[in-house]
């Protein structure tokens, strides 16, 4: 008789803690993916590294704003290893929308903007892009190494 109080008594607190898994582990990947962060990364441009404009802007960034609102990415810098930074001017992301940071140069438009180099920016055998916030803080980063085939999905 014993054994069968104690195994409901198991089971429910089984099942609690069980519960209070399934309740924590959604709100950690929703916050993961939450608000400004770093997408896809195209670090190596496809083909050969002639240097030309077109592959340049082979190179690219996404950044994605999954949160309810509009943003404003004025003074957001986007930083490799080296210390190579792009720094977003007056550039509003829609909510749900993504903007390409391209290498080369061009004009910016809606969803893509440039960084207007003559010169690569990530490394094709390991990099790691770091987006900062106007007051210095890390809002989110990514790294990858040279197995990772020229893209590496961030989210």
């Amino acid at each position: 008789m014993h054994i069968r109080a104690t195994a409901p008594l198991a089971l429910a607190a089984a099942a609690a803690l069980a519960g209070s898994l399934l309740v924590t582990a959604p709100a950690q990947a929703a916050s993961h993916q939450g608000g400004l962060h770093l997408g896809k990364i195209q670090y190596d441009s496809p083909g050969k590294d002639t240097r030309t404009n077109a592959s340049l802007n082979a190179e690219w960034v996404d950044i994605h704003n999954n949160g309810r609102s509009k943003l404003q990415l004025k003074g957001y810098k986007l930083k490799d290893n080296t210390g190579y930074t792009y720094t977003f001017g007056s550039y509003t992301i829609g909510a749900g929308k993504t903007v390409k940071v391209h290498t080369g140069k061009g004009r910016n438009s809606s969803g893509h903007v440039y960084w207007n180099r003559g010169s690569y920016v990530w490394n094709n055998t390991g990099d790691k892009a770091r987006l900062i916030k106007p007051n210095g803080k890390l809002q989110d980063s990514c790294s990858w190494t040279k197995s990772s085939k020229g893209t590496k999905n961030c989210h």
